[in-house]
Order: C-alpha cells, then structure tokens, then sequence
C-alpha cells in the first residue's frame, strides 16, 4: 500500500522524472503536473493528496498562487507544502512561507534530503 498521494509539480522534465522515480521509490503515488494550469486542475479534482512539493517558476500559474490555492481548498487547506525551486533569495523563501509554505528547498538538492523533509511534514500533519 502506498503512502499516500502527492501532488508534484515541476515543469523541467528531468527533475520531475527524477522526482517522480524517487518518491515512488518512497513508497508514494504520484500526481505530476507540468504547469500551473494543469496543478490547479488537479487541485480541483482530486481532493486527496497528503503533500504537495511546487516549483515557484511555472507556466501560467506560478507556485505562489497555487499555495494560495491550496490554502483556500475546503479539503486541502492543511496539506504540507514543500516548495522546491532554483530561487534562493530571501525574498523569495519569505514570500512562500508567509503564502503559506511549509517548507522551501533550493535546487539542486540532496534527494535523501527531500524526502526527510517530506516525511517530516508528512508525519506532523494534523
């Protein structure tokens, strides 16, 4: 049985394969989304994720707004959120967690990292 369902979304092909791969390997399901657009579809639809892990940089809708999405689901509203992005500035990681991000992570990254991360707030969800 798996783990549960995460939401991905990452539209570089290479690191949302390699995300993919790696979290299935974790033992979870995964939804990937390429684009903002096609994340906030899954958003409205699906209703089951125990996480999501966002890119900031996406096509037509970035991943500020999809945590503002999330936050405003009926369903969704408590889900972790990891962001997952090549912007490292101060700005940029105070912005996603004031959005209400639960986490942020700079690429590259360590893949063990990502998923201890993950699991972490995985496991302290209400």
């Amino acid at each position: 049985m798996a783990d549960g369902l995460i939401l991905l979304v990452e539209d570089d092909p290479l690191v949302g394969e390699l995300l993919e791969y790696l979290l299935k390997r974790e033992g979870f399901d995964v939804l990937w989304a390429r684009d903002g657009r096609a994340a906030q579809k899954a958003i409205g639809e699906e209703g089951l994720f125990v996480a999501a892990i966002l890119d900031v940089m996406l096509p037509y809708v970035d991943g500020y707004s999809l945590v503002a999405q999330l936050r405003g689901h009926a369903t969704l509203s408590d889900i972790p959120v990891l962001m997952l992005t090549a912007r490292a500035q101060e700005q940029d990681v105070v912005r996603a967690l004031e959005m209400g991000a639960d986490d942020y992570l700079v690429k590259p990254f360590q893949p063990g990292e990502l998923t201890a991360r993950l699991r972490r707030l995985i496991r302290r969800r209400p």
